[in-house]
């Protein structure tokens, strides 16, 4: 009784330890999960040594909870630095002890930060880790990392994903985020985390249900759901060669609680929709579902023995609420007479065809385009400048139901142009550039020339420049034989309509560019803008 008495306080004595020793997890995570866990972490002269110090801490109360070995958890550690090197396989250590030891006696690499050479190292690890095994069991990567310069991580990363390899990373500087959210598996939001260094700990409990989600022994799970569709993803997978066939079935349940047929029609006898997989199969699309419709899905093995490998599973979900195209509309691209509308969702097998109708507002004339289903954007044209158009966008729909939005577009008004232009040469290979223009919405001018100095003299280089809107001259000196000198004013949205001379370099020979009434003509855009063009000799 004594000796029950001295273990009863001891064990309440463990319990009752402060958390920033090591945190008890309950008991429920402690045999939840089978498969492979692999540390990536980064040991390279970029972290300090009292951040890996906190690294490693961080990972032993993240590993704390799992039972380790074969049937059960297996973590390895792989360090990054110069040259990547194995700390312990994944078969190394079977018991929390000996895991825990193993991370307390990591020393840091220091060098540089050779991700690249680590995850090729990585890939054949957990290559090795499943062979020979009869179930294929969830293989994890979680990537420790400061965040600074990665290396060229995309092609290794993705070779791991479509080798079934779920991603996780936590970066503790200033990561790359484009980066890391690229190479991390989907849900982003439970696997990539950034956390300062001292702040690790918050995280713990997250990253450990994220992994917990990844490698639990049996669990049905929705990973994508839409108003006519779903898919489904479970575990564990069976071998193709074991011959085992699953049986899945699911049906809809209706306001009330009662059942019907994936159609939505009544279902008298409660009967369910079947379907046979292989028994490698890890995933299945629902679909022909009805929207905004409560639907039940089991899995089961086609037979009592299979049982031994896997129990039913079943997922309740939601199917989304029908969105009919067009949910929304939106104007790009505006110019004095064009526009581009674009449309979405796009959806091909259900909308025949798309009806455009536009006109000037209040009362101009109405003028209709059909598109096909499979577009989802057009660009009008022929538009007047500085007008106002109400543009409709409505669907046919295969079923016979339309639907339409509408949306008010404007064009840009005509942006002045360049007044006039005037050459003076200077010297032998130089002139003095003046020009005229119109202030109201003017940023600035943008000059083009060819330059003489080129190894390629039949090839003359081009030069360009950019001058505030006071400016309205300027010497440029270098010019090829009748090189070629253009200016265009430049406004917030684009460019105005421009002028260019060729210019010959003999003394006292003026150039003048001079079109009245030029401000009316139309302007086509900053990348493509107009220019007259006038040769005099």
């Amino acid at each position: 009784m004594m000796e029950w008495l001295v273990f009863s306080c001891l064990l309440l004595g463990v319990f009752l330890q402060p958390s920033n020793t090591q945190n008890v997890v309950p008991d429920t995570a402690l045999n939840c999960c089978e498969g492979d866990i692999l540390l990536l972490l980064d040991s390279s002269g970029s972290v300090s040594s009292y951040e890996f110090s906190r690294l490693l801490h961080f990972l032993s109360e993240l590993l704390l909870p799992f039972s380790l070995g074969r049937g059960q958890v297996r973590a390895g550690l792989l360090q990054v630095g110069t040259e990547p090197q194995l700390e312990f396989d994944l078969d190394a250590h079977s018991t929390q002890p000996g895991l825990q030891g193993a991370l307390q006696r990591t020393r840091q690499l220091q060098g540089d930060t050779n991700t690249e050479a680590a995850l090729r190292l990585a890939q054949g690890l957990l290559a090795r880790a499943g062979a020979g095994d009869e179930l294929e069991l969830p293989k994890v990567l979680v990537w420790l990392t400061d965040g600074v310069q990665p290396g060229m991580v995309d092609g290794p990363m993705a070779e791991l994903r479509r080798e079934g390899v779920s991603l996780l990373a936590v970066s503790t500087g200033h990561g790359n985020y484009q980066v890391l959210q690229r190479v991390v598996t989907p849900p982003i939001e439970s696997h990539l985390y950034f956390v300062d260094i001292d702040d690790i700990s918050i995280i713990t409990e997250d990253l450990r249900e994220a992994i917990i989600e990844l490698i639990r022994v049996e669990c049905l799970r929705v990973v994508q759901v839409s108003s006519h569709s779903a898919m489904l993803q479970w575990r564990p997978v069976l071998r193709s060669n074991t011959d085992f066939d699953i049986f899945f079935r699911y049906s809809s349940v209706l306001p009330g609680g009662g059942e019907g047929q994936p159609n939505g029609g009544a279902s008298s006898g409660g009967q369910y929709h079947r379907r046979t997989l292989s028994g490698d199969a890890s995933w299945v699309e629902l679909r022909g579902l009805q929207p905004d419709t409560i639907y039940t899905a089991s899995l089961t093995p086609n037979s009592q023995s299979n049982h031994d490998y896997l129990n039913t599973l079943s997922v309740t979900f939601t199917t989304l609420p029908e969105v009919l195209s067009p949910a929304v509309v939106t104007v790009a691209d505006s110019g004095p007479d064009r526009v581009r509308v674009s449309w979405g969702p796009l959806q091909t097998e259900r909308v025949q065809q798309y009806q455009i109708e536009y006109g000037a507002l209040p009362s101009g004339q109405v003028h209709t385009i059909r598109l096909h289903g499979h577009q989802n954007s057009t660009l009008l044209t022929g538009l007047e400048p500085d007008t106002q158009y109400l543009v409709t966008v409505s669907a046919l729909y295969s079923t016979g139901k339309e639907k339409a939005m509408s949306v008010k577009a404007c064009t840009q008004g005509v942006l002045p142009a360049l007044a006039e232009l005037q050459l003076t040469p200077v010297g032998r290979d130089a002139v003095q550039v003046r020009w005229r223009g119109y202030d109201e919405g003017l940023r600035g001018y943008w000059l083009n020339w060819e330059r003489g100095e080129t190894q390629s003299p039949s090839r003359p280089a081009s030069s360009s420049l950019y001058l505030p809107p006071g400016s309205l001259s300027t010497l440029l000196t270098h010019l090829a034989p009748s090189s070629r000198v253009c200016v265009s004013p430049v406004y917030r949205m684009a460019r105005g309509e421009g002028l260019c001379c060729t210019a010959r370099t003999q003394t006292g020979l003026i150039l003048r560019a001079h079109i009245p009434g030029l401000a009316s003509i139309q302007n086509f855009g900053i990348d493509s803008h107009s220019t007259h063009e006038l040769h005099l000799n």
